[in-house]
């Protein structure tokens, strides 16, 4: 393919891109196949000669869409969202065009300053402490990671390296792996599971601290398992608290926690993956109050705010502690401007991709205006949905309902539930996933896509209402 070919191919698949996401709510939003359907339909071994470029793009309706779930449609109501827009399309192109591997200053400048410079822009739209900002002399400052879990890993490795480094250096006796050995890290017991795999990873003692009736962690909790921990002889190093959890959507009361964590020198991570893209509203930003006492911040512009996958933006109060636990540099990688900022040194692999090219065309062509105006729809077609579950007497609400997620379920069995759920699934004109809270089983409704609007809202409460009234009549339940 030569540069006419591209530009003709090119124009024609931006086409096929922009025809997929108007038509999306046309197709059946969760596919109807088996493990396994695709090897079937392609060859076992790569073609020796070229293909037509006509012959690829046939393949795509007849091998690939039919096992995609369609994660934009706005029947889509599972997980937390995945953000989508044309202007971080039009980036990620840009960013594949140039193809820099941005490991350094010198590998690629643009991609290492315009990264630093959006961080700050994010930053000062959520009104982070100036600690986080790297400016021009701050101590702080952002980065972007691949995914929530990765800055989890990142925050709690940077942790373990500091403490190792504190302990030694007043028992420099003390070995390594003896330290080690000793560590602990906390959790809510409503933390994402990356959270408790970046234990494993690092390997050291994961704790989960018991949550409160809103499924939010106080801090007289962490106080009295600090507590019993350094009695025993333990060494907390790490906590990581949730600002909108994966199940409902809870807080953990960092305005508790952060002075406590402080007081004791523990690093406190707030991992904010899906609610942190709403800190841009005022009204939501009182969410964040707390973020003052935290060592490090991260959340998901790939989820919620127009910047598709990946971009995970990722702050820290100083980034030494995170420098000082990656930074090797041999001498194929050094240059005369060291210290203008290599954010392999932030992170686990050395190359990067110029991701910041999605959120500096988002940032402009959105403004913040229009970034806060997407927030507040989402959140108000989860009210609406909130509204048509409490006005039916069957269902409950099962969490407060604070952004974009409803957890709800009908009144009575978990077993009752799950068939709920499974009709909804299986009929595939909506998908959901559900959750756990308090032991009960609950169906988790997440206000997901760009296009949705009101009239998905309703259709998929009529959907859900329908399947209800099925259920119940032929299990002969009254209410």
């Amino acid at each position: 393919m030569d540069a006419a070919e591209f530009r003709r191919r090119g124009k024609e698949m931006v086409d096929y891109v922009a025809d997929y996401l108007e038509n999306i709510e046309k197709r059946q939003v969760y596919p109807d196949v088996e493990p396994g359907y695709l090897r079937s339909l392609i060859p076992e071994e790569a073609p020796e000669e070229a293909e037509s470029y006509e012959d690829v793009v046939k393949d795509i309706e007849r091998v690939i869409m039919p096992g995609v779930t369609h994660w934009h449609s706005p029947y889509f109501y599972a997980y937390f969202p995945t953000a989508n827009s044309f202007p971080s399309l039009l980036a990620d192109m840009l960013c594949g065009a140039i193809g820099c591997i941005g490991f350094s200053w010198a590998a690629s400048p643009a991609c290492t300053e315009l990264e630093t410079v959006m961080l700050d822009w994010l930053g000062k739209m959520l009104k982070l402490p100036a600690d986080f900002l790297a400016g021009t002399e701050g101590r702080g400052g952002g980065v972007i990671q691949g995914t929530a879990s990765e800055a989890t890993l990142i925050a709690l490795l940077a942790a373990r390296s500091k403490i190792i480094k504190l302990i030694q250096a007043d028992h420099p006796d003390r070995s390594e792996t003896d330290i080690i050995s000793k560590l602990v890290a906390y959790s809510s017991d409503q933390a994402h599971s990356s959270v408790e795999r970046a234990g494993l990873i690092a390997g050291v003692k994961m704790k989960k601290i018991p949550t409160d009736n809103k499924f939010s962690v106080r801090g007289d909790a962490l106080q009295k398992v600090l507590e019993e921990d350094r009695a025993a002889g333990l060494i907390p190093f790490f906590f990581c608290a949730t600002l909108g959890t994966t199940p409902s959507c809870a807080f953990d009361c960092i305005t508790e926690l952060g002075p406590i964590c402080n007081a004791v020198e523990i690093w406190m991570h707030i991992d904010a993956a899906y609610a942190g893209s709403a800190f841009i509203c005022p009204e939501f930003r009182p969410l964040l109050n707390g973020i003052e006492f935290a060592d490090s911040f991260n959340f998901n512009p790939h989820k919620w705010l127009l910047v598709n996958f990946d971009c995970s933006a990722m702050w820290v109060k100083k980034r030494s502690d995170i420098i000082g636990a990656f930074k090797i540099e041999p001498l194929y990688l050094k240059h005369d401007h060291q210290e203008s900022g290599n954010h392999s040194h932030w992170q686990i692999p050395l190359g990067r991709r110029f991701r910041s090219l999605k959120m500096w065309f988002v940032f402009r062509m959105y403004g913040l205006k229009g970034l806060q105006a997407y927030i507040r729809k989402h959140v108000g077609l989860a009210k609406e949905f909130e509204s048509l579950v409490r006005a039916d007497q069957r269902f409950e609400i099962s969490a407060d309902v604070v952004l974009g997620l409803v957890c709800f379920r009908l009144k009575g069995s978990n077993e009752l539930n799950e068939t709920l759920l499974k009709r909804i699934n299986n009929a595939r004109n909506i998908h959901l996933v559900p959750c756990q809270l308090a032991g009960k089983f609950v169906l988790r409704f997440a206000v997901c896509a760009r296009t949705t609007e009101s009239r998905h809202i309703q259709e998929a409460w009529c959907h859900i209402s329908h399947l209800a009234s099925e259920l119940l009549q032929e299990l002969k339940i009254k209410y």
